[in-house]
């Protein structure tokens, strides 16, 4: 079986991107050790516990993997990129979190994807399905899969469609060509380069500067010259971090309340991007306002989110969310509401909202 035979078969599980490489270490493994061992990963324990050594090769995942099948899912909807949209009272939500789990639907295309390969192989495999729950360095096997490269912004970019894709993998027994020698196919050449080049605008855009500099060994000007530190990223502090958010990164979070698009939104590569009409992806809560949020019992929340990857921020963590950007909107009508939080049981949630009063002071 050959590359362009697993990436039409993918085409047909509804996967816009696929590619195969082969299961093995990669030589990103020793970057990641280095942005590790530099503190970027923050609080984010499961990057840095025993799964940390799962990374390093995929055969820890399943012994008998000989490829990786990487795939990706497009979810750009038709909809305004955050640094087009400034509705007063409104707050903003990452375009991926609009609609459904994309869990779910990943692994639904894996599985048929699982299933078309059996079929024409007879059954004889072994393998594995992985979404970004999985201890794999997805962006890695798709690079090396001829998906994209990685950017500056760390995201993988594919030049024709952009970056607004979810990623998964399927781990296989099978000894797939990647075609990577005399390929007639451009997408059976291998690692695309790096087309970032000299643009810096996802790193001029990022309201926390959490775009950064690599450090030693970095590559000269493209995407290895650059990581993210996720101990200064909006899309950190509204998802993964459970604690306070340092005082000093509160107002670049805008009207964030749940993860961040902007140095997607700003990335030239996506000026053409495609959309998605897969109906899952399609918004159930686009921009909501923020009084409403603040207003939100836990049941509620849970009732409006449910199935949407907004509920991994936690009630106490969304709420918290919510009275940073009043804070940052600096709109007197807010005041009610804020002083209910500050008033609440919740000292995480009480803690951000007298900040976000006291901002309504400045602002006044």
């Amino acid at each position: 079986m050959t590359a362009a035979e697993v990436r039409q078969l993918a085409r047909e599980c509804g996967f816009e991107l696929a590619g195969v490489t082969r299961a093995a270490p990669a030589a990103d493994r020793r970057r990641y050790r280095q942005w590790l061992a530099a503190g970027h990963a923050g609080a984010m324990g499961y990057l840095t516990d025993r799964r940390a050594e799962l990374r390093d090769d995929p055969r820890r995942l399943l012994a008998s993997a000989r490829s990786v099948v990487s795939v990706g899912k497009l979810y750009h909807t038709p909809w305004p990129y955050s640094t087009q949209f400034d509705e007063p009272g409104r707050a903003w939500i990452s375009r991926y979190a609009w609609g459904g789990d994309y869990h779910n639907e990943l692994r639904r295309g894996l599985e048929r994807l699982e299933c078309a390969l059996r079929q024409r192989t007879g059954g004889a495999m072994e393998a594995k399905i992985c979404v970004d729950t999985a201890p794999l360095l997805e962006r890695t096997y798709a690079r090396l899969a001829g998906l994209g490269w990685i950017g500056k912004n760390t995201c993988l970019i594919n030049q024709q469609r952009g970056s607004w894709f979810f990623l998964g993998e399927l781990l296989v027994s099978l000894e797939i060509d990647p075609g990577a020698e005399g390929a007639q196919d451009a997408e059976d050449a291998g690692p695309p380069p790096d087309r970032c080049g000299a643009c810096t605008r996802c790193i001029d855009a990022c309201p926390t500067q959490a775009i950064v500099p690599a450090g030693e060994g970095a590559g000269a000007g493209g995407g290895d010259s650059y990581t993210l530190d996720a101990r200064r990223c909006i899309s950190y502090f509204t998802i993964e971090l459970r604690a306070a958010v340092p005082e000093a990164w509160r107002a670049g979070m805008g009207n964030h309340i749940f993860g961040c698009d902007i140095c997607q939104d700003v990335c030239p590569w996506n000026r053409r991007a495609p959309v998605t009409a897969e109906p899952a992806f399609a918004p159930r809560q686009f921009a909501p306002p923020l009084e409403e949020m603040a207003d939100l019992g836990e049941e509620a929340f849970r009732g409006m989110f449910r199935g949407t990857p907004v509920t991994r921020a936690r009630y106490s963590g969304f709420l918290r969310n919510v009275a940073i950007a009043m804070g940052n909107q600096g709109r007197p009508e807010y005041r009610p509401a804020l002083e209910r939080l500050a008033a609440g049981s919740d000292p995480l949630v009480a803690e951000h909202a007298r900040w976000a009063l006291e901002q309504l002071r400045v602002d006044a």
